[in-house]
């Protein structure tokens, strides 16, 4: 890091983990503990300064990912406390590329949890340096060495403890750093660094293996320079619920994790994280800032939308209570007034400094919305609207001819969330059928898809398309081996542009995924065409490929990790098996039956339900979207059309010149 470009006296850290690790309890001690607030509140009771909304309070949960700020040795640190249900994982994903550096969260008696290994593999995938905090260290079944094994052999082999517990359950009381003063642990506790360090630093290698000495203060340098670089992850613990643990991690915040680069000199680059409602300011929008400054009446470019939107304030905003602060700099993050059409993920200025997209979640399932009362439609759309605005992934579906509203989610606790939020919200009642899965349609096998659409006059459009499978997971592949003088470069890009649109329904209703796409014939006329007619022409011409191929069915399923009592196993595997699941070897460990495995997210939807049935609550079964893959013959699912089916061209054509009598 360039400290004399940007001094470290900032850091913005996420806090990460798997629902009911303690993320909030840590977030309202570490405000206490820094001063920024004068009394704790707790989650349970609803008083928790990030769990401010109405049904966050109600439900002891957090629903958003919340910013706050806090002051620890005159450094400010941005803190963004994320909820940790996977129904809410798009709330982390786009938190993520607001960070310079996280902390991941373990319980000390649940260990590393199959949502622990998904936030993992995000934060090594944007290479964001991480501190590793084993709470709960004061629970019955608290066992910091079984942890950071599982943390070594499932999540990495660069996990350094830079404290030692002291004691741990009832016993745990505090702990102790191995940079202190000199005693058995610090010695252990350093070599262990040093170990570990020369796996990666050439020359504390050569050092190390001479047995040259090397103190504890040029270990910590070292320590900071590769944590800060994303290859070291120092462990530290604590048990935020009785407040035990927290200058450490603030210290080791400070320390380890690095400050932002950028300067306000740079050009003008940031990302919009999240978008809240405010009364009166209408859109409110939390922006990252990579580059440059943003100042109260300036014009700032939208990237994304190419637009250019006035800032009429700019707040930092803290348990829902906000303070202007006029402008934004370079490093910082803060919430921006004003763009009445930006969007979550819209790039302001240059996309040059903001880190790429990340995805953590893939809804699953798809629900259709009713207003309690028919008078409602109106506002019920506009709402939903607006909470898909705020989460994208919703994907609002509203047909409006069929008088429909559809939405994907990604669990059904988020349905519930959903319709506490629109009645808390808007004053809404709303029901919601019961949620279906959401399928995908691939190519059976290799064809062509022609179109000459050339009647009735004017119009000119001749496509030919080559439709090929994919590998499972590859999306859609597109390429054109036709040459400019046969079929003009912009109407080449309009066939480009619209081949995914036509792909949003296949022959069963369902996305087309895993498949090839090539242009090997086109034609245009000097006279005839316009660039609209290859809009009308590219679904057509789709369409009849897939007709002539066929389109074979597949299914999401879920990775999962199943964990009961040793003497339900039999009954348990007989379960798996009924809902077509795939699975390890089980394993026996401390009277409980531990197994891994996949199944598919239809067969596995009550599951939950049953399994705390059969287990007294004591089972668990954590999940983690594991792909799409073909569904076993038989099995058919069909979902209704919207709009004319483009293999009905006559029909097709009278609609897309809104010719077509009702």
């Amino acid at each position: 890091m360039n400290s004399e470009i940007h001094p470290p006296a900032l850091r913005n850290v996420g806090i990460v983990a798997h629902v009911d690790a303690g993320k909030t309890t840590l977030t309202e001690h570490m405000l206490y503990e820094s001063g920024r607030i004068r009394s704790l509140g707790r989650v349970d009771s609803g008083t928790a300064q990030t769990d401010w909304l109405e049904v966050e309070k109600q439900r002891g949960i957090s629903v958003r990912a919340a910013t706050t700020e806090l002051e620890w040795k005159h450094c400010r640190i941005n803190l963004i406390d994320t909820p940790g249900h996977v129904d809410f994982s798009s709330e982390v994903e786009r938190s993520l590329r607001a960070l310079d550096g996280a902390i991941l969260m373990i319980s000390a008696a649940e260990g590393v949890q199959a949502h622990t290994e998904t936030l993992w593999q995000a934060l090594r995938a944007l290479n964001l340096p991480t501190l590793i905090f084993i709470n709960k260290m004061d629970r019955v079944g608290a066992d910091a060495e079984r942890v950071i094994q599982e943390i070594r052999d499932v999540l990495t082999d660069c996990a350094v403890p830079v404290q030692r517990p002291l004691g741990q359950e009832d016993g745990f009381c505090g702990t102790s750093s191995i940079w202190g003063s000199g005693n058995e642990h610090r010695c252990a506790g350093l070599d262990a660094v040093a170990e570990k360090l020369a796996e990666t630093d050439e020359a504390l290698l050569d050092a190390y293996v001479n047995g040259e000495p090397l103190p504890g203060e040029y270990l910590k340098e070292r320590l900071i320079y590769w944590t800060r670089g994303g290859r070291v992850f120092p462990v530290l613990f604590g048990a935020a619920g009785k407040g035990i643990g927290i200058g450490g991690l603030l210290d080791a915040v400070v320390e380890f994790l690095p400050p932002p680069e950028g300067t306000e000199e740079d050009e003008l680059s940031g990302i919009v994280f999240k978008l809240e409602r405010d009364k009166s300011m209408g859109r409110v929008a939390y922006v990252r800032l990579y580059g440059g400054c943003i100042r109260n009446r300036d014009a700032v470019r939208n990237a994304t939308l190419d637009t250019l939107e006035k800032i009429t304030q700019i707040r930092k905003i803290h348990a829902g209570q906000h303070e202007d602060l006029g402008e934004l700099k370079a490093g910082d993050i803060a919430a921006v007034c004003g763009m009445s059409r930006v969007r979550v993920g819209d790039v302001l200025g240059s996309a040059h400094r903001v880190p790429p997209e990340h995805k953590l979640a893939v809804p699953l399932l798809t629900v259709q919305a009713h207003p309690a009362r028919d008078t409602d439609y109106a506002r019920l759309t506009a709402a939903l609207q607006e909470l898909a605005d705020e989460d994208p992934l919703l994907d609002l579906q509203w047909l409006p001819t069929e008088r429909e509203l559809h939405l994907k989610i990604t669990g059904p606790i988020q349905l519930e969330i959903l319709t506490q939020l629109l009645q808390d919200r808007f004053g809404l009642q709303a029901a919601f059928g019961s949620p279906g899965v959401i399928y995908k349609e691939t190519p059976s096998r290799s064809g062509y898809g022609f179109v000459a659409y050339t009647m009735p006059k004017p119009c000119w459009a001749i496509l030919k398309f080559l439709i090929e499978p994919g590998l499972r997971g590859s999306g859609l592949s597109y390429a054109s081996v036709v040459k400019p003088e046969r079929l003009l470069s912009g109407y080449q890009n309009e066939v480009e542009r619209r081949v995914p649109e036509a792909l949003q329904q296949g022959l069963s209703g369902w996305e087309v995924t895993d498949l090839k796409v090539t242009l090997v014939e086109g034609e245009h006329h000097v006279w005839h065409t316009h660039p609209l007619d290859f809009a009308v022409a590219t679904p057509m011409g789709i369409m009849q490929g897939l007709a002539e191929t066929g389109t074979k069915l597949l299914e999401p399923y879920l990775r999962f990790r199943l964990s009961a009592q040793e003497e339900l196993g039999g009954k348990l595997l007989n379960e798996l098996v009924l809902m077509r699941g795939e699975f390890d070897s089980p394993v026996i460990r401390g009277g409980r039956f531990h197994v891994d495995g996949s199944v598919p997210v239809a067969t596995s939807m009550t599951f939950p339900v049953k399994l705390s049935s059969l287990t007294g609550g004591r089972g668990t079964f954590t999940t983690k979207f594991d792909g799409y893959r073909e569904c076993p013959e038989g099995i058919e699912a069909v979902r209704t059309r919207r709009g004319v089916n483009p293999l009905d061209t006559s029909k097709y054509i009278l609609s897309v010149r809104n010719a077509l009598k009702a």
